[in-house]
């Protein structure tokens, strides 16, 4: 992965990813903050599978965030996850850092900016975050 990668959005469980991905364009599935530390790194890639399957022609990415759980992204890495958030200040970060690039995946040391599907008035521009081009016939937001 790489910094342009696709636009993040948090989410919180499927009918968040669904939301995202219904939309149709490229999108990055961004844990909330420190999710595999309370919901589990085998959760998150579960929770991806699904996604993936349900959306199989959809272009996803995907971070799990570990704050600053070096053993929990040491394990998310082993069991196939492939981009990640830890904290820098972690104990063990560059050996996280090493085990990652053996792998090809990639650990960022900050989170990527990113809507949240769990805050409603963020959710609401959703569209606009993807920019999502308008259909043909829809206002483009000016007044004639």
């Amino acid at each position: 992965m790489s910094s342009d990668r696709h636009p993040a959005v948090v989410i919180h469980g499927l009918a968040d990813a669904r939301a995202a991905l219904i939309v149709g364009v490229p999108v990055t599935l961004l844990s909330a903050p420190g999710a595999a530390l309370f919901a589990g790194c085998a959760w998150w890639l579960a929770l991806v599978a699904r996604a993936r399957a349900e959306f199989a022609d959809a272009a996803i990415d995907d971070i799990l965030d570990c704050a600053d759980a070096s053993g929990l992204a040491v394990g998310a890495l082993r069991i196939g996850q492939r981009a990640l958030v830890l904290n820098p200040a972690a104990s063990g970060w560059e050996s996280v850092v090493a085990i990652a690039a053996s792998l090809g995946a990639e650990v960022l040391a900050d989170r990527p900016e990113a809507i949240d599907m769990s805050k409603p008035a963020e959710a609401r521009w959703l569209h606009d975050w993807l920019r999502v081009p308008a259909t043909p016939g829809d206002s483009d937001g000016t007044v004639s």
